[in-house]
């Protein structure tokens, strides 16, 4: 059975009766190479997959790690994914919300402390709670390896002072250094979605040791300054940050080396630490 075939994947619909639900922004990949490479990024380790769909990277994962645990959100999918990744034994499914889902709670139960690596083949309409909601975890992961709209893509890997540059980059980069592997073009999925994937993988052993006295204030520092990203920083920090007044925050950002009319779209991870430090 090709899970990668688009006459496969209709067959098996048909066969249970599968329709695909927008609410979970259901595409399935159905190009050899895709799946492949996304699973040579756990080769050797214990894989966390969320959205396994049918079992296309599922499958690829179970050849390549030691054990596979893959959390399906839709249960109707149960019947699909037995017949199509059941034969694996070093297979998992558990079947609820990954944003509901305790991670750290589940790797330690399943995993008994073994390296283990994220990939997953994310829906457009929740990647970035779902990237937060690992990165926050506390698990250390080896690395999380996501197929995302290219758009997301380029906001994940951007420098700062771009267009695509935001709060989701810099809160990357407090964890690890995010890579564009290879773009993914929406032929290679059915039903075929309106825009084109691509391929990113966050590496936290790459993270850059920068010293933040606060962590709590600076994600709330980024946030108040990208949720306001066309007013000055100072007036983006003033209207979140209560505990300064926006004399104080302007003598701060100045301080620290920088115009006090800057943006905070200007800034590297670094540059709000040490703001954050001078708070």
């Amino acid at each position: 059975m090709k899970l990668t075939e688009i006459s496969t994947v209709k067959a098996l619909c048909a066969e249970f009766g599968f329709g695909f639900k927008k609410k979970f922004g259901q595409n399935f990949i159905v190009r050899d190479s895709v799946p492949m490479d996304i699973a040579e990024n756990a080769e050797g380790l214990c894989a966390l997959e969320i959205g396994p769909g049918i079992g296309t990277l599922t499958d690829c994962l179970c050849q390549k790690c030691e054990k596979v645990v893959a959390v399906e959100i839709d249960t109707t999918l149960a019947p699909m994914l037995e017949t199509t990744v059941g034969h694996h034994d070093n297979l998992k499914v558990i079947f609820g919300d990954v944003m509901k889902t305790d991670i750290k709670a589940l790797c330690e139960e399943e995993f008994a402390g073994k390296r283990v690596a994220v990939c997953a083949n994310l829906p457009y309409y929740i990647t970035t709670p779902v990237l937060m909601h690992l990165l926050e975890s506390g698990v250390s992961f080896e690395s999380i390896t996501v197929m995302v709209q290219k758009e997301v893509a380029d906001r994940l890997c951007a420098e700062a002072g771009t267009s695509e540059y935001g709060a989701i980059t810099v809160t990357c980069a407090r964890y690890g250094k995010v890579k564009k592997l290879f773009d993914v073009p929406k032929s290679c999925f059915y039903p075929m979605p309106s825009v084109d994937s691509a391929v990113v993988t966050l590496i936290p052993a790459e993270k850059e040791e920068i010293f933040c006295k606060d962590e709590e204030l600076l994600t709330k520092v980024i946030r108040a300054t990208f949720n306001q990203r066309r007013k000055t920083l100072v007036n983006a920090l003033s209207a979140e940050i209560k505990t300064h007044s926006k004399a104080q925050l302007a003598e701060i950002i100045v301080k620290c080396g920088f115009r006090e009319d800057i943006r905070g779209e200007k800034l590297t991870l670094r540059d709000f630490a040490e703001i954050v430090n001078n708070m």
